[in-house]
C-alpha cells in the first residue's frame, strides 16, 4: 500500500514498537480518541443546523436539557475512554477534579492517564470558526492496582508518552506524536476513515507569521510589546504577517504548516497567563518540539515546568524555533 493511502489504524499498528512499555494500551488509547473525534466531528458540523450550543433551559424532544457542545464533547471523550477500559484516570479542562477509572472488575490495573481540552475554541462555534480537541497521555507514577492520585496528573510535560490534537474545520485532521515525530491524518467523512495526509510534519526554523491578540497590547509585558514592534518593523524579511484566530489548535496548526509563532503572554488582566499548562500548553509543546519547533513560557522550556495544580495557567510562546528564541531575547531584557 502506498504511503499516502495509509489509514490511521494501519499506521498505529505499524508504529506499535514506538510505544515504550506498552503492550497495546497506548494504541488503543489513540484508537479511542479517533473514535470519539469522529463522533464530535459529526456534532460540530451539525452545529450550524441545530441549536447544539443549547441555551440554558432548552429541552429536547425527550425532555432532557440540551447540552452545550463543549460539555457534549467532554462526555463523548470521557465515556469512550472509560468504556474501552484502557486508562486509569482522566483529567479535563471541563472538570474541576480528575476522574478515577476502575475496570469492570473494580481493578485499577491500567497504566495510563489522559488529560484533555475536549473542545478548544468553543466560543467560536457560532461563527463557524475552526475548533479542536487537545489531548495528552502520561504513564501513571502511582502503583498499578491502586486508584490514581493527583500526582499521576501533576507530571512535567517531559514525561508525556503521547500528545495530539484534532482540528474540526474545512477538513477534520488528527495530529499526534509519541515522541517519534509528528504525523497528521485527514478524515474522509464519506467512509469515516482517517488517512495519513501530512507525514513527518515540521515547523520551519523561521517564519513570517505572528499570532497574538493585539487588542490586549496595553496589558502586555514590555518584552512582548517590544517583540511585537520588532515583528512590525520594516527590516530584512519583516514586517511579519499578523494572523490570529483565537482557537489555539487552529493557530498552532496553521503556524506549523506555514511557519510562525503563537504567543499568549501574561497580562495585567491575566497575571499568570490564560492557557492551561496541563491541557493545552504541555501537549502543544510536545508536538511542537517533535516538529522541530520551540515552546516556552517566555523564559524557559514549557515541558520542564513542574505542575502544582490541575488547572494551572502559564504564559505560552510556541512555534518556529528561531522566532521563539528571538521573543525570549526580548523577554530576557526585563527579567
Amino acid at each position: 500500500m502506498e504511503e499516502r493511502n495509509k489509514t490511521l489504524g494501519e499506521f498505529i499498528i505499524e508504529k506499535q514498537s514506538d510505544f515504550k512499555y506498552s503492550s497495546g494500551e497506548l494504541s488503543r488509547i489513540i484508537n479511542s480518541i479517533r473514535l470519539a473525534a469522529k463522533v464530535v466531528n459529526y456534532k460540530v458540523n451539525k452545529a450550524g443546523l441545530v441549536d447544539i450550543i443549547g441555551a440554558a433551559g432548552d429541552q429536547n424532544i425527550q425532555g432532557e436539557d440540551q447540552q452545550k457542545l463543549d460539555v457534549y464533547a467532554n462526555e463523548v471523550f470521557i465515556q469512550t475512554l472509560i468504556n474501552r477500559e484502557i486508562v486509569c484516570g482522566i483529567a479535563s479542562e471541563e472538570n474541576d477534579d480528575f476522574i478515577t477509572v476502575a475496570g469492570s472488575d473494580n481493578s485499577h490495573n491500567n497504566k495510563y492517564v489522559v488529560l484533555m481540552d475536549p473542545l478548544d475554541g468553543s466560543s467560536n462555534i457560532d461563527v463557524n470558526v475552526s475548533v479542536g480537541t487537545i489531548f495528552s497521555v502520561y504513564r501513571r507514577v502511582t502503583p498499578v492496582g491502586t486508584p490514581v492520585s493527583i500526582e499521576d496528573f501533576l507530571q512535567p510535560g517531559t514525561k508525556q508518552v503521547a500528545a495530539g490534537y484534532v482540528t474540526y474545520g474545512t477538513s477534520t485532521m488528527l495530529v499526534y506524536t509519541t515522541g517519534h515525530g509528528v504525523n497528521g491524518f485527514t478524515l474522509n467523512p464519506a467512509i469515516g476513515t482517517f488517512y495519513l495526509s501530512h507525514p513527518d510534519m515540521q515547523f520551519s526554523k523561521d517564519g513570517n507569521i505572528y499570532s497574538i491578540n493585539e487588542g490586549n497590547y496595553v496589558h502586555f509585558p514590555q518584552g512582548v510589546k517590544d517583540y511585537i514592534k520588532y515583528c512590525q518593523s520594516e527590516e530584512g524579511d519583516r514586517p511579519y504577517t499578523s494572523r490570529y484566530i483565537g482557537s489555539l489548535v487552529s493557530d498552532i496548526h496553521r503556524n506549523m504548516i506555514k511557519g510562525g509563532i503563537y504567543i499568549y503572554p501574561t497580562s495585567s488582566k491575566s497575571p499568570k497567563g490564560k492557557l492551561r499548562l496541563l491541557y493545552e500548553c504541555n501537549p502543544m509543546a510536545f508536538i511542537t518540539e517533535q516538529a522541530g519547533g520551540k515552546a516556552s513560557d517566555g523564559f524557559g522550556r514549557i515541558m520542564e515546568i513542574q505542575p502544582t495544580e490541575l488547572h494551572q495557567r502559564v504564559p505560552f510562546f510556541c512555534g518556529s524555533y528561531n522566532m521563539v528564541e528571538k521573543a525570549e531575547e526580548f523577554m530576557a531584557k526585563y527579567s
